[in-house]
């Protein structure tokens, strides 16, 4: 039995993660993603034909995680005082608003605009959404859990960028923000389908900074950061890096990436649950980190799905892992806040890495007649993030230890 209202209680019978609840949750979250991660792919995309140089697609593309930075702040006391599916339902709204500023757009201002509105929708959304389904998840399966939750996110990418390419090849970007408008809508109707209990006693909401950062959750919302900000810079640019290396079809980079997800994810969870995160944690950053030099020298399809399936299994593995750590550290009334917590990590590294990217291109084709080159060096560079991720936690693990 599932409260939605102020604090979640939960009963769990025969210790299953697969109740009516979870699985309407895991389709909402499959769905609100499809569109996110072919906007994501997309929408620096666009920026570039429309004329933009590498810094300001790289500027455009952090708007969206700038956006819902702002929101980190409200997050956190509003998931102990409100109704979590009520929030819900109106994040999801917040974002069918932003796909139709794209509809409406004529510019890049009003492009902007939009994503904007989306990134303040998705601020809430993410936290709130992960919440409600860990709170609804056993002990002795949490990691799996949430793993298992995250395959939605799996299928959206292995999915969304290729299926919106498509249809930007057929029926224009309008074609794709019309297809974005359908699914924020199924989303939030879903959403206030769900059955909840009568309403609970709620915390009073106050602004504090205990109900926005969870300090115990710290060390990995450090580690996020690097790993995000990382992942960013491939979301924001390997499609424009496919194409001057004259590659085509480029969009299976993330098909064979969320194919390696759909692996990864549900046997990491279980994995993690029996012999700890850390015995994970360290083979997946390493792999992460093998990736991007992988990325640097792919010049033909094959080498981009290779490199692409190896981001998967580094990236996808670590960032459900560092969540549920974030979420193990605290006491489950403040899985919110610390749910909260973990994607201010990945706000501030999708926010500032592209421009990090942007700017390094930028600076290198300055002293280089070769773009293909810029972009090759950039990827290398961001091995860096990644290897302070690691170091975050090899200093760190003899006092995390207790919650592998």
């Amino acid at each position: 039995m599932i409260s939605l209202r102020g604090k979640t209680s939960v009963r769990v019978a025969g210790e299953t993660i697969w109740t009516r609840f979870f699985i309407q949750m895991m389709l909402v979250n499959a769905l609100m993603s499809f569109g996110m991660f072919m906007m994501n792919t997309l929408f620096p995309h666009y920026v570039e034909q429309l004329g933009a140089s590498a810094s300001t697609v790289g500027f455009v593309a952090s708007v969206f995680p700038l956006a819902a930075l702002f929101t980190r702040p409200v997050v956190g006391p509003a998931t102990t005082s409100y109704s979590l599916k009520r929030l819900c339902a109106v994040a999801g709204s917040v974002i069918l608003c932003g796909y139709i500023f794209y509809f409406i757009s004529d510019n890049i201002s009003v492009l902007v605009f939009g994503r904007l509105i989306q990134g303040l929708g998705i601020g809430f959304f993410a936290p709130v959404s992960m919440t409600m389904v860990s709170q609804a998840l056993p002990a002795s399966k949490f990691a799996s859990g949430i793993g298992i939750f995250s395959l939605g996110q799996a299928l959206a990418m292995a999915a969304g960028p290729s299926i919106g390419l498509s249809i930007q090849e057929h029926f224009g970007y309008m074609g794709v923000f019309v297809l974005g408008v359908i699914l924020a809508a199924s989303c939030v109707t879903m959403v206030l389908l769900i059955k909840t209990e009568p309403k609970e006693q709620k915390t009073p909401f106050r602004f504090s900074m205990r109900n926005f950062i969870a300090a115990e959750a710290l060390v990995p919302t450090v580690m996020i950061f690097f790993l995000a900000g990382a992942q960013a810079c491939i979301q924001t640019f390997i499609l424009i890096y496919g194409e001057i290396s004259g590659v085509e079809q480029i969009g299976l980079f993330f098909t064979a990436y969320a194919i390696c997800l759909l692996v990864s994810r549900p046997v990491s969870g279980r994995l993690a649950d029996r012999y700890g995160m850390d015995k994970v944690l360290i083979p997946a950053i390493t792999l992460f980190a093998l990736a991007f030099v992988l990325i640097s020298f792919s010049r033909t399809l094959p080498m981009f799905l290779l490199s692409g399936a190896i981001a998967s299994f580094g990236y996808g593995i670590c960032q459900p892992l560092l969540q549920t750590l974030c979420m193990k550290m605290v006491p489950k009334e403040r899985r919110g806040v610390a749910s909260n917590t973990s994607f201010i990590g990945i706000d501030i590294g999708f926010f500032l890495l592209p421009i990090v990217g942007g700017w390094i291109i930028t600076l290198l084709n300055l002293f280089s007649d070769s773009l293909l080159m810029s972009y090759s060096i950039m990827f290398q560079m961001m091995i860096v993030p990644v290897a302070l991720s690691l170091i975050v936690f090899y200093i760190n693990r003899k006092k995390m230890r207790s919650f592998f």
